[in-house]
C-alpha cells in the first residue's frame, strides 16, 4: 500500500531562503503556508535542525515552519527526494529521521491539516533529549 499524498511540513533547510528550498522544492510545489507543529521541541543539529516529539512531560513546545503542497505530477519524485535528503528509510534503525503524519496548524486562521513531518528517529531523539541544544524560539530561521 502506498503512502497517502499529504503535504509536507518543513522547518529547517527546506524553508524559503534556506539552502535546500530551491534545490528540492522549486518547480515541484503548488503552495506553501506558514504553520506550526505543537508537541515538539526543535534542536540544533549539525547544520540543520531536528524536531523531537515530546509526550511524557510538558516540555512539548511549538516548531515553526511551512506546510508545502506538492504539484500532483511531482509528488512521487518529491517524496523520494525528501526521504533521501532526510536520510529516512522505512524500517531502517540507522535513519536519522522518521517520516510521520501529524496535525499541523496553519497560521492565518488556525485551520489544521495532516502533513508529513520528518522528526528525529528514536535513537537520535534520545541523544538530543539527553545532550542536545534546544532552539527556544522553535524557529530555525531565528535561532541565533
Amino acid at each position: 500500500m502506498s503512502a497517502p499524498k499529504l503535504p509536507f511540513f518543513v522547518y529547517g533547510t527546506l524553508r524559503p531562503g534556506e539552502p535546500n528550498h530551491d534545490r528540492f522544492l522549486r518547480g515541484r510545489i503548488r503552495s506553501e503556508e506558514p504553520g506550526r507543529l505543537t508537541g515538539a521541541v526543535l534542536y540544533e543539529g549539525p547544520g540543520y535542525p531536528y524536531a523531537v516529539e515530546e509526550y511524557a512531560d510538558d516540555r512539548g513546545g511549538v516548531v515553526r515552519g511551512e506546510v508545502v503542497t506538492a504539484l500532483p505530477e511531482a509528488y512521487g519524485e518529491l517524496l523520494v527526494a525528501l526521504d533521501r535528503l532526510e536520510e529516512y528509510t522505512p524500517g531502517d534503525p540507522r535513519s536519522l529521521y522518521e517520516r510521520v503524519a501529524r496535525e499541523v496548524t496553519l497560521d492565518g486562521g488556525g485551520r489544521t491539516v495532516r502533513a508529513w513531518v520528518y522528526v528525529a528517529a528514536p535513537s537520535v531523539a534520545a541523544r538530543l533529549r539527553a545532550r542536545g541544544k534546544p532552539i527556544g524560539s522553535g524557529d530555525w530561521l531565528v535561532r541565533g
